[in-house]
């Protein structure tokens, strides 16, 4: 009897103790972070680790940043024919009272279009280094992959594109029509034009683990998206078919709405605007729309690991 009532005592003091362990334990204990499944967080982590390796990089900025100044400061000052061209009839041709005015509203189309350009080869890279297995491990979903690598892109376009501005208006451009809603509004159009982009040159890199297909892609589009636009001439004085392609490039709308709102080249006598400013960002919107969209789509498809 007394043995039974020692053993009963010893086993109630080692489940005390026991008990007492457990909740130290529990004190102690650092719970691990609960995993996020929203799929704002996988973005935000994905677009966010470029971003990172972007600004912690910052000669790649400065050197991006190069081409546009050289092609305003160079080209823009070299090209300026307000001086030999009567003040009218320069206007009337070019919708803004300088070349460099001019140019300066291209050379934002221009960063934009050569950093979008280079959004595919963050994919490259991902899926040559083998990030892309991972992320594609994850619970992230792809479309949230592809609209990370836009993102990105788009947040490092308009970054270099103010950068560009603050450039252009050192170097003379006019600023009678800037304001909040005017600079506002053009960032907009600059936004649409970038995210339309990003999307077209992700698109084309999902299934390529080769770099150098990349850069022939750049090089086969960038150019021809570039002189094949308003941004460095007007319309008016290229030949007929050319006009027809520059209609039907979407660079072009971008640029033509970003000098009605920077410029106000709509209101400049006997100057005709590509388009109405409301077509202008109606291309753009569907433009950004429909890339982005079959960007996703196709990221479905062939996004494997």
């Amino acid at each position: 009897m007394t043995e039974d009532l020692s053993r009963s005592t010893v086993t109630t003091q080692e489940q005390v103790i026991d008990e007492e362990k457990r909740r130290e334990a529990e004190r102690t204990f650092r719970a691990a972070p609960q995993l996020s499944k929203s799929p704002l967080h996988g973005l935000w982590a994905l677009t966010n680790r470029d971003l990172v390796k972007w600004y912690k990089n910052p000669i790649q900025l400065v050197i991006s940043l190069v081409q546009p100044v050289v092609w305003l400061g160079l080209f823009g000052s070299a090209f300026n024919l307000g001086n030999f061209v009567p003040k009218t009839e320069f206007e009337a041709t070019f919708g803004a009272t300088n070349y460099i005015s001019y140019l300066g509203a291209g050379m934002l189309a221009f960063i934009i279009l050569f950093t979008a350009a280079f959004s595919g080869m963050s994919v490259v890279w991902d899926r040559r280094f083998g990030f892309m297995n991972k992320a594609l491990s994850t619970p992230v979903g792809r479309g949230s992959i592809v609209v990370g690598k836009i993102m990105q892109s788009t947040i490092r376009s308009l970054i270099q594109a103010a950068i560009v501005l603050v450039i252009a208006v050192v170097l003379s451009m006019d600023t009678t029509h800037f304001g909040v809603l005017t600079v506002g509004g053009s960032f907009v159009m600059l936004f649409l034009m970038s995210f339309g982009l990003s999307s077209l040159f992700v698109m084309l890199a999902l299934r390529s683990s080769d770099w150098q297909t990349q850069m022939a892609i750049i090089n086969l589009l960038n150019l021809p998206l570039l002189f094949a636009s308003n941004a460095m001439l007007p319309v008016a004085i290229m030949p007929g078919w050319l006009q027809s392609v520059v209609r039907y490039n979407p660079v072009s709308y971008a640029v033509d709405g970003v000098r009605q709102m920077l410029l106000g080249s709509a209101s400049i006598t006997n100057y005709s605007v590509l388009a109405p400013l409301w077509v202008d960002f109606g291309v753009l919107v569907v433009f950004a729309a429909l890339l982005s969209i079959l960007g996703i789509i196709l990221s479905w498809r062939l996004l494997t690991k």
